[in-house]
């Protein structure tokens, strides 16, 4: 079998395509591989809008990236002609290796969807040898379309959260759907607030889904997004997540420790010691901290020992049973905050929590939580912290459409 024959086979091309030649320029670094290929005189060719074979009206030479031929780069060079449509006239021909627009193959996209999976699309860029920024166009382009393929129109309960896309007040809202046992995000926006709400709306709008359907939000207690649901998701229940629950008294604990170490000399571990549960691993030096603190009667001490009871209303096994707790929680709490203008941040916790009752003890009833959206917040931190943050704002949505959406085939798509 000759070397062009040979070559053909592999690249898979089939009439009228075949490669005609060949060539190794080593004198570049990395070295190249140049594949020519070409169609028969006088072939004819589909229309790329309707498909009628054509005949070819004019010629202009084109190349493509290919995958490696072992240590060599490979690029595929080809005169596509124009072809005279009866009915839409003039029109490039669209060849099978490669779509529409773009300068590399099918096979090298699909090794790059791969790759940017698994690393930072900086490091694919120059493991492949070509700059991020064509390699963003490609994850972009595939992933956007994967997207717009998503059916929506059973979605009943939703999650949302936000998560920061660099150092300041800078957010994205992500959506997901409570109903996907894996990859479940299917919309994110940039901000946080009512708008993100209505932004959403009209993109459910767009994918065959339906506001009105919408029964189940669970979101944390910010007042912008309980106001934006009652608005836009006129039939859904609210539950707030028992995450953010949890995430109130740890705020408020870490403020108080803050606060009182202006006006006492804390335990070097102080900080550790109290931000991690009671059940959690601890090093000695930080277990001798938490002691001290507890010996010394701190304020510390106290919004520490306030944010562990909270497991107590946590362990409910009914709706009535959380209450109950919850109210003899509040009256323990307040008795141990007392006046003390250090605990003042428990006290906003404690008012907080009590405020939005109700919508916490669904939790018991829908049995839905963000703890998985919380987790896959963690995956796209990591994600930016290894890409050591990124461009714009766009790029940051679509990894996180690429490592959480259920988008799976996506050369596909």
């Amino acid at each position: 079998m000759e070397a062009n024959d040979l070559l053909t086979l592999g690249l898979g091309l089939t009439a009228p395509w075949r490669v005609v030649d060949q060539s190794l320029d080593l004198s570049k670094q990395p070295s190249e591989l140049r594949l020519e290929v070409e169609a028969a005189r006088g072939e004819r060719y589909p229309c790329p809008a309707c498909g009628a074979l054509c005949k070819a009206h004019d010629f202009a030479e084109f190349s493509w990236r290919h995958l490696n031929f072992f240590q060599h780069h490979c690029l595929i060079k080809a005169r596509v002609p124009r072809v005279r449509c009866p009915e839409h006239g003039l029109k490039r021909v669209n060849v099978p290796w490669a779509r529409p627009g773009s300068g590399f193959t099918l096979l090298f996209e699909q090794a790059v969807m791969l790759l940017a999976r698994e690393m930072p699309v900086n490091a694919v860029a120059r493991y492949v040898g070509v700059t991020d920024k064509r390699i963003w166009r490609v994850v972009t382009h595939y992933v956007l379309k994967g997207m717009g393929k998503l059916d929506l129109s059973r979605l009943c309960g939703i999650g949302l959260d936000e998560t920061a896309t660099k150092r300041g007040h800078h957010y994205v809202t992500i959506f997901v759907d409570m109903d996907r046992e894996s990859r479940p995000v299917v919309f994110a926006t940039p901000g946080k607030g009512k708008e993100c709400l209505k932004t959403f709306a009209a993109y459910l709008k767009g994918r065959q889904g339906n506001p009105e359907n919408v029964v189940e939000v669970v979101c944390d207690m910010s007042p912008a997004f309980l106001s934006a649901v009652e608005a836009t998701f006129r039939n859904a229940a609210v539950t707030v997540d028992w995450f953010h629950v949890v995430q109130i008294f740890t705020k408020a604990l870490d403020e108080v420790r803050r606060l009182e170490a202006r006006e006492v000399i804390l335990p070097k571990a102080a900080r550790w010691a109290v931000l991690k549960g009671l059940e959690t691993w601890r090093s000695e030096e930080q277990v001798a901290a938490l002691k001290e603190l507890e010996e010394r009667g701190l304020a510390t001490a106290t919004a520490f020992r306030v944010k562990e009871l909270l497991r107590w209303v946590r362990k409910a096994d009914t709706r009535q049973g959380a209450r109950w707790r919850a109210t003899r929680f509040f009256e323990f709490a307040r008795e141990l905050a007392g006046d003390s203008v250090l605990l003042a941040p428990v006290r906003k916790a404690l008012n907080t929590f009590e405020d939005h009752l109700p919508r916490i003890l669904r939790r018991w009833d829908s049995l839905l939580s963000n703890a998985r959206l919380e987790g896959l917040n963690g995956l796209f931190q990591a994600a930016r912290s290894r890409a050591r943050g990124y461009r714009n704002v766009t790029t940051f949505i679509t990894m996180i459409y690429l490592i959480g959406a259920p988008i799976t085939q996506l050369l596909e798509a």
